[in-house]
This record gives C-alpha cells, sequence and structure tokens, in this order.
C-alpha cells in the first residue's frame, strides 16, 4: 500500500538491491505507475529481466517512491573485436507525488556508477518518448526510429562513457 505524500526534508535514500530483496518495494511502484497509471498489461511487467538485475530503490522517510533496473547483457564485439558487456537500464518509476526533484536522475547515477564498477561502459535504454529530455540531460543519444512497447511510443537511446570518464 502507497501512503500520500511523504513530506521529508532529508535526502532521499539509494539502495540497490537483487530482486528477491527488491521485488515488494520496487514492484509497488512500477504497478502503480506502469500497470495503473500508463496501462501496461500486469502480466508484461515483470520478466525474466528482473531475476538478474541489479534494482535501485530510493526511499523518503522509509517509503519506497522510485525504482530502475541495470541488466549487463553480453556485447558480442565492439569495432574493434573486443567482447564485453552493456547495461541495460529499464524500469524507470517514480511516484507522482516525488516526480520533479530529481529521484530519477539519483537512481540513474547509482545504477551507472553500478555498471561502471563492473567495467560497463555502454548503455542502451528504451525510453518512453516524453521522457527523452531526461535521458539527454545525463547524455544519451537518441537512434532509430520511434515505436510501439506496450501500447507506448518508445526511442532506443545510447550513451557511451570514455575511459576517462568517472
Amino acid at each position: 500500500m502507497i501512503n500520500y505524500p511523504v513530506q521529508t526534508e532529508s535526502p532521499p535514500l539509494i539502495l540497490l538491491k537483487n530482486w528477491p530483496n527488491a521485488q515488494e518495494d520496487a514492484y509497488s511502484v512500477r504497478k502503480a505507475v506502469f500497470i495503473e497509471e500508463k496501462g501496461v498489461p500486469e502480466d508484461m511487467e515483470i520478466d525474466e529481466f528482473d531475476s538478474i538485475a541489479d534494482h535501485a530503490l530510493a526511499y523518503l522517510a522509509g517509503q519506497c517512491v522510485a525504482t530502475a533496473r541495470l541488466v549487463c547483457l553480453p556485447k558480442l564485439s565492439d569495432s574493434e573485436g573486443r567482447a564485453g558487456s552493456i547495461g541495460r537500464i529499464g524500469r524507470m518509476a517514480v511516484l507522482e507525488p516525488f516526480r520533479g526533484h530529481g529521484l530519477g536522475r539519483q537512481m540513474l547515477e547509482a545504477l551507472i556508477q553500478r555498471a561502471k564498477s563492473l567495467g560497463i561502459r555502454e548503455f542502451h535504454l528504451h525510453a518512453q518518448v516524453d521522457a527523452i529530455p531526461f535521458y539527454e540531460r545525463a547524455g544519451f543519444l537518441t537512434r532509430g526510429d520511434i515505436y510501439d512497447e506496450v501500447g507506448i511510443p518508445h526511442r532506443d537511446m545510447i550513451l557511451i562513457l570514455s575511459q576517462d570518464n568517472h
């Protein structure tokens, strides 16, 4: 059950958790945002990537108000023939009363830092079209055409960090 609104002056607590430890809180936020607000079919919200993902959760006054996930996918090779991994960021959801206060940015930064600690420097995501400016501010670039994913217009985005980015 989600209680609104949480009033707090303290900064959010951002935690990274595996799926067994994140599932209850992450799903409550994703259900409110994706299923109830955006109309995503409930049977499509949980997928095979949740169990292998790192989940970022933002807490205010002990209540989870935002979530996102990082999935590490194998990269066959780059233009120079090097293998590696790609970080796919997704399922970014912030409860409506808490949007516009930097929670999404903080979760995105936490997931990018986690990926960098694993040696990942390339990130892909499927952005809802209305969220493209948010990801562009973080350095992501659009690529490809707009397409439909679960009834919502999306566009692929990518971010490649140089070895100098910390």
